[in-house]
C-alpha cells in the first residue's frame, strides 16, 4: 500500500466541498486502504481524502482505538460544547484553540455499504468534526481562536 501525498493548505482542493461516493468499488476500498497507511506513516489520527488530492467524501480515523472508515460521513446529532487543541496534517507545524462539540453522532457508509452509527466524545468527537470539516472544504486554520507554530 503506498503511502500518498499529503496536499498544504493553499492547494485549492481542500477548499473544494468533496463530491458523495455513488458505488463503492475496490479502486474506493484501495483507497481507504492507501488513506490509512499515509495517515499512520505521518502519525495522524485522522485523514480525509481531499487531503489526499481526492475530492470525495471518505474518511479515516484511529484515536488509538483501531481505524474508522467513513464513506458519506454526516453528524446528525451533537451536544455540549468544548475548546481544544488541534493540529492538522495539511498544515504542518501550526495548532490552534477551536471550539467543538463536546459529543457528536455521525451516521456513515462502512467499506461494505453498510450504514453505521459512531457516537463520539473527547478527542473521537473532535476527530470527526475536523475531518467531516475537510469535506466541506474547511481547514481548523479558518475556525482556530488562536493560532501558534509548535
Amino acid at each position: 500500500m503506498p503511502v500518498l501525498e499529503i496536499r498544504k493548505a493553499g492547494d485549492k482542493i481542500l477548499k473544494e466541498v468533496a463530491a458523495p461516493i455513488e458505488k463503492i468499488d475496490r479502486k474506493i476500498k484501495q483507497l481507504l486502504d492507501d488513506m490509512a497507511e499515509t495517515m499512520y506513516a505521518a502519525d495522524g489520527v485522522g485523514l480525509a481524502a481531499p487531503q489526499v488530492g481526492v475530492s470525495l467524501q471518505l474518511v479515516v480515523i484511529d484515536v488509538g482505538e483501531g481505524i474508522i472508515e467513513l464513506i458519506n460521513p454526516k453528524i446528525i446529532a451533537y451536544e455540549g460544547s468544548e475548546v481544544g487543541t488541534e493540529g492538522c496534517l495539511s498544515v504542518p507545524g501550526m495548532y490552534g484553540e477551536v471550539e467543538r462539540y463536546a459529543a457528536v453522532t455521525v451516521e456513515a457508509l462502512n467499506r461494505s455499504g453498510k450504514k453505521i452509527r459512531i457516537n463520539g466524545s473527547g478527542l473521537l468527537a473532535r476527530a470527526l468534526q475536523h475531518e467531516t470539516d475537510h469535506l466541506k472544504g474547511i481547514l481548523f486554520i479558518e475556525l482556530a481562536k488562536t493560532l501558534h507554530k509548535g
